[in-house]
């Protein structure tokens, strides 16, 4: 039994300038900076909280705060924490998000799993320089970039989840027949899935760029051009006239199905699928839209969508989950994944407006949800033992999990900004 001595210091550490230390604004922002980062003791790896599951399909969401985090300690960093996590899944470590042939409900691999996995792998190396690790583990990246564009059906572009998304298809007699392709797993999103391509895109020019570093000029050519084929579909394919913004998916009918999503609209101007001038008048449209349905508390985020997903494109019609029992969904609104307020993704919205120079707008959202995170406002359970992390706008509790720690990469809006 040795003796140890340990001399700890308190510190504080988050990206940007000296100044933010002297702005009580951002005092959400320096305390909650790390939080993202929970390794789960059983799983050696990243995971929704640290006594939760591993969802593959939200790495990137860790990757992309960890490129911005300084080092935590001397030879100690962020990154450290997301290579140990891409390794556990580059050696087979399963996941939610993954297909599980032991469960009927995930018959098939999420279409936003390997879009995250390579997006995360790509902001390791961008961020770390880690030349040895792209040449080691490029055999397994290209596996993940293979089955990603192997989900490209139709060759025309765009990856699709095999389940139609066809309204009407999730349950059979209040029951749920199968998940559907992404993160929002109680929402239909099938067929071409605007939220996974949104994420497909930048993970495929991630892609070209490691290939390049692996020595590997033809995997590149071909990366680089699978993003382009996407790019050059995408607007097209989820532009909703009836309402200025993008539908969430269309499905297998060509029915475009639109609920005014937030996060799917901002993912896809955050990473430039979207012309200047075409994302200032989707944005226009929503924000519009925000206004019209009176939501104001952006203490607690910001909402999934802004009207009722129906009961036909709901695959969950749990109660708790957003479920409903009225055809037009309005008895499941506001709870949980249907339009429920959250820091979920909250990020895209924000990055959005910033990226379009519209901070005054993305101040107004910006500033109250500071102010949540500093006051613990999305951690925790409310009286009746619902979580935090999801709130109806009158700030009732609808969440389940303890805390979604990807609320967190809504402190990312404070770089953009």
């Amino acid at each position: 039994m040795p003796h140890v001595e340990y001399t700890l210091d308190v510190v504080t550490i988050y990206p940007g300038s000296p100044a933010l230390a002297q702005d009580p604004r951002f005092n959400g922002f320096r305390r909650n900076w790390l939080n993202i980062f929970q390794l789960s003791p059983q799983h050696r790896a990243l995971a929704n909280n640290a006594a939760s599951d591993v969802c593959a399909f939200t790495l990137f969401e860790y990757a992309a705060v960890a490129e911005r985090t300084p080092p935590l300690a001397p030879g100690v960093t962020a990154l450290d924490m997301l290579r140990q996590t891409l390794d556990r899944y580059l050696g087979g470590m399963a996941a939610y998000g993954v297909a599980d042939p032991s469960q009927p409900t995930l018959p098939y691999d999420f279409v936003d799993t390997y879009p995250s996995l390579v997006l995360a792998a790509w902001d390791y190396v961008h961020g770390s320089k880690d030349q040895a690790w792209v040449e080691k583990n490029y055999p397994g990246l290209k596996v993940w970039a293979t089955k990603m564009l192997a989900m490209d059906r139709d060759g025309q572009g765009l990856l699709e989840y095999p389940a139609s998304g066809n309204s009407g298809s999730w349950t059979k007699n209040g029951n749920m027949l199968l998940r559907p392709a992404n993160w929002w797993d109680t929402i239909g999103f099938g067929h071409q899935d605007a939220f996974s391509n949104a994420i497909a895109y930048p993970a495929l020019r991630g892609m070209a760029e490691m290939a390049r570093l692996a020595k590997m000029p033809e995997d590149a050519r071909l990366y680089t051009a699978r993003a382009d084929k996407l790019r050059s579909v995408y607007y097209d394919t989820f532009y909703d006239p009836a309402t200025g913004v993008l539908a969430g998916w269309k499905s297998a009918d060509g029915k475009l199905h639109d609920y005014y999503f937030m996060y799917v609209n901002g993912m896809a101007i955050t990473y430039g699928l979207v012309p200047r001038d075409k994302a200032n008048a989707i944005m226009d449209h929503l924000l519009a839209k925000l206004k019209a349905v009176g939501y104001t508390h952006f203490e607690y985020g910001l909402p999934g969508n802004l009207i009722p997903v129906r009961r036909e494109d709901y695959a969950d019609l749990s109660k708790s989950a957003g479920g409903s029992e009225k055809e037009d969904g309005s008895d499941g609104f506001q709870i949980y994944e249907n339009g429920a307020a959250s820091g979920n993704f909250a990020y895209y919205t924000l990055a959005a407006l910033y990226q379009l120079g519209r901070r005054q707008e993305a101040d107004a959202m910006l500033f109250p949800m500071l102010r949540g995170f500093e006051n613990g406002g999305f951690q925790g359970r409310g009286a009746k033992g619902k979580t935090n992390d999801w709130k109806s706008w009158d700030g009732t509790p609808t969440g389940y999990e303890g805390l979604l720690v990807d609320n967190y990469m809504a402190l990312l809006a404070v770089t953009a900004r």
